[in-house]
């Protein structure tokens, strides 16, 4: 928002120096990218480690426990609450493999996580048929753009030293 006031002139309201404000919203703009792949790291960590001690999933790819029908996979709760016990009635959601989770539970799995398989069979989960409201889909494209920026920041040695190495092989400064 700094750099869009700073362009539409509105940094002069406050006296501030175009310099100055944009220098300011363009720093603002990479520690906000800079701590959102971090924290899109840290919580694909903990969706795994939380999956693995609480549902069914394992990292080795094998299931630990057997899946019944009334359970869901990621949290290990019951997924249909009966009529005579108190508790929250949630929506579920079914995956083409058949496996039945709570809504919330398999979005998490796949936002959150970055996992785009079953959390008990590890068969692909289609994205586009779960978000099917096109408010929901800015989510998955925000992570795609925070896994894209870190594999930019993990390659950029490489890169860099590439256009370097041109250089210097066709004798450009």
């Amino acid at each position: 928002m700094a750099v869009m006031f700073t362009l539409f002139g509105l940094n002069l309201l406050f006296k501030i120096k175009p310099e100055d404000a944009m220098d300011f919203g363009i720093s603002l703009l990479f520690y906000g990218l800079y701590y959102g792949v971090l924290e899109r790291d840290f919580a694909e960590m903990c969706a795994d480690y939380m999956a693995s001690t609480i549902g069914f999933y394992s990292e080795s790819g094998m299931p630990t426990k057997h899946l019944s029908d009334s359970v869901c996979a990621v949290c290990g709760q019951q997924i249909f609450v009966d009529v005579s016990e108190e508790g929250i009635i949630e929506n579920t959601y079914r995956l083409s493999c058949n496996h039945v989770f709570h809504e919330f539970c398999i979005r998490g799995w796949c936002i959150v996580g970055k996992k785009q398989t079953c959390p008990y069979c590890k068969e692909k989960v289609d994205l586009k048929r779960m978000f099917s409201n096109p408010w929901e889909r800015p989510h998955v494209m925000y992570g795609q753009l925070l896994d894209w920026l870190r594999y930019l920041v993990a390659w950029q040695p490489v890169i860099i030293g590439l256009v370097q190495g041109i250089n210097y092989i066709l004798g450009l400064e």
